[in-house]
């Protein structure tokens, strides 16, 4: 008897695991949080993939090509496209929360949460240096980008290729078994989720999660849409072939479990190694798309809740500290809660003790923040891959 091919696809199985871990959560909580150690577990395993994974994929890359020039272009590029599209994200969701008014609602049904915790370490400038040593993702990608450099200057580049590429197509081969136990750990984290949150407590901030949700959707299919398009690619075809790492990322709230499997697609989509392997790990820092939006819309939403009146030179310099505050989301635990504190001190219009309100819905928020990171990340590398003549397209969508 021939198995339907529906079967067959990884995908169905993570969905499947999603629509179960609902709905344990939602009928049996207290069992369903003592699910959480198969999401952690699961995205402790992929973590370990991506220091091997980002460092043989540049080193093999940058050493296989014959001009360097090239490499700096390619980062020069990626640098500046990550600074245009994170800055129209931020002033996506200044303008649309302003519009929309999420905050216009009164803040006595509110549930209240210590806040505290991310407060106090709240500061009104960016270290940079901070920045760089609690970012092991981008130490790993500079140490590779050294590497690959000396490698490719040197006479037995060839040799030291040789070992390498039977290393790299090993760990990748590792990792598509490792990815098999992606149901299991997609249910893990919903199921906590749901079970210990509840979906009672997305009511009271509804709107919000409406408004910033329904803003991302916009920013993926119309912004991102129309920068694919100009390129002569789709969207919905993109979307297609990493729908895989999108459920992933909705399961564990976590955009770094699917990057290592993110970076295998994009190179099987037609994006060389090298431009894969120097985009994915540095926008994985710089170009926070979906965390970019969020910080932008909960820093009009607290306004709005505490009938801040913002003036249009007060909205414009809210999109400046966020521009500068926003690199650093990908460097600390609790970061978002962090670089929205900071950037509240530095506005000091704004109260702080604003956050309380919004911890009780931030893990639901955390999946939208992801999602929308990984595919602006794909979407950067497939752009920079066509500008600089570097894609060819070898899948379809399933």
């Amino acid at each position: 008897m021939k198995i339907p091919k529906l079967f067959t696809h990884l995908t169905f199985y993570v969905l499947l695991a999603l629509v179960l871990a609902v709905l344990l959560g939602y009928f049996y909580p207290a069992i369903a949080v003592k699910a959480e150690p198969l999401g952690t577990t699961f995205v402790s395993v992929i973590k370990v993939f991506i220091p091997p994974i980002i460092f043989l994929t540049i080193v093999t890359g940058i050493s296989g090509m014959s001009n360097l020039k090239k490499v700096g272009r390619i980062g020069v590029k990626a640098l500046l496209y990550f600074e245009i599209v994170t800055t129209l994200s931020l002033a996506i969701g200044i303008v649309l929360a302003h519009f929309i008014k999420p905050g216009k609602i009164g803040k006595s049904g509110l549930a209240v949460s210590d806040a505290s915790k991310y407060t106090k370490h709240a500061t009104t400038s960016f270290d940079w240096k901070q920045f760089f040593l609690s970012n092991l993702t981008l130490q790993v990608l500079l140490f590779a980008i050294i590497v690959g450099i000396i490698v490719s200057m040197i006479r037995q580049r060839e040799l030291i290729l040789s070992y390498l590429e039977p290393i790299t197509k090993f760990v990748f081969k590792l990792l598509k078994y490792v990815m098999y136990l992606a149901p299991i750990g997609a249910f893990g984290g919903m199921a906590f989720t749901i079970g210990k949150f509840g979906i009672k407590t997305l009511l009271p901030l509804a709107k919000l999660m409406l408004t910033v949700y329904s803003t991302m959707a916009v920013f993926i299919f119309v912004v991102l849409g129309l920068i694919l398009r100009y390129y002569k690619l789709s969207i919905f075809t993109y979307l297609a072939n990493i729908k895989e790492e999108i459920l992933i990322v909705l399961g564990t709230s976590s955009s770094e479990a699917a990057l290592p499997s993110l970076m295998n697609k994009l190179e099987k989509m037609g994006c060389s190694k090298p431009v894969v392997g120097l985009v994915v790990p540095t926008g994985y820092s710089f170009n926070l798309d979906g965390t970019s939006i969020y910080l932008s819309m909960s820093t009009i939403f607290l306004a709005q809740l505490y009938n801040v009146n913002l003036t249009p030179g007060e909205m414009i310099s809210i999109l400046g500290i966020l521009m500068i505050t926003s690199k650093g989301a990908a460097g600390v635990t609790g970061s978002g809660f962090i670089i929205l504190a900071s950037t509240l001190t530095a506005i000091q219009k704004i109260p702080v003790e604003g956050l309380a309100f919004l911890l009780a819905i931030d893990k639901f928020m955390s999946e939208a923040r992801a999602i929308t990171n990984i595919i602006g990340n794909g979407v950067a590398t497939l752009v920079i891959a066509k500008s600089e003549g570097d894609f060819k397209p070898e899948i379809k969508p399933a």
